[in-house]
């Protein structure tokens, strides 16, 4: 057998329909630098949720994600997208910051007040929406 199915079927060497190397899409540069984007103005909005053990900081120069300790920094030009939501239970707010890469690191924060949650929530969207607007295109 060759390739799933009988050997008779395929021809020496060759793939089966919908297999083999990848077909190039027009106007994208696998693996090159994207072109440099406006930087963010540097007084822009900030915003800034944090717990005993976590924390999310997002102003002019990226996103920030500490978690236990460890922080791990994305600058906007290598975010792809970010999104965030209440945890189903509790009040925990869940940011994910997807990386041009395919990579997406998540982080949650639980709110010391409920009341502290719904206010993360409205003020994180505005924020993300200003600096999301500075990225680099996505195809080159």
């Amino acid at each position: 057998m060759t390739y799933g199915g009988p050997h008779h079927q395929h021809s020496q060497g060759a793939a089966p329909p919908g297999f083999g190397p990848p077909i190039p899409v027009p106007g994208h540069a696998y693996g090159m630098p994207q072109p440099p984007a406006a930087p963010p103005p540097a007084d822009g909005p900030e915003f800034i949720a944090h717990d005993r053990h976590n924390s999310v900081i997002v102003d002019s120069s990226g996103v920030s994600l500490e978690i236990n300790g460890r922080t791990l920094e994305f600058p906007w030009a290598v975010i792809a997208t970010v999104h965030f939501a209440p945890a189903p239970s509790g009040a925990v707010l869940m940011v994910a910051v997807a990386h041009r890469s395919g990579m997406l690191y998540e982080c949650r924060v639980v709110a010391r007040r409920k009341e502290m949650l719904p206010q993360w929530l409205g003020e994180l969207g505005p924020v993300l929406h200003h600096y999301l607007a500075y990225r680099p295109p996505a195809h080159g």
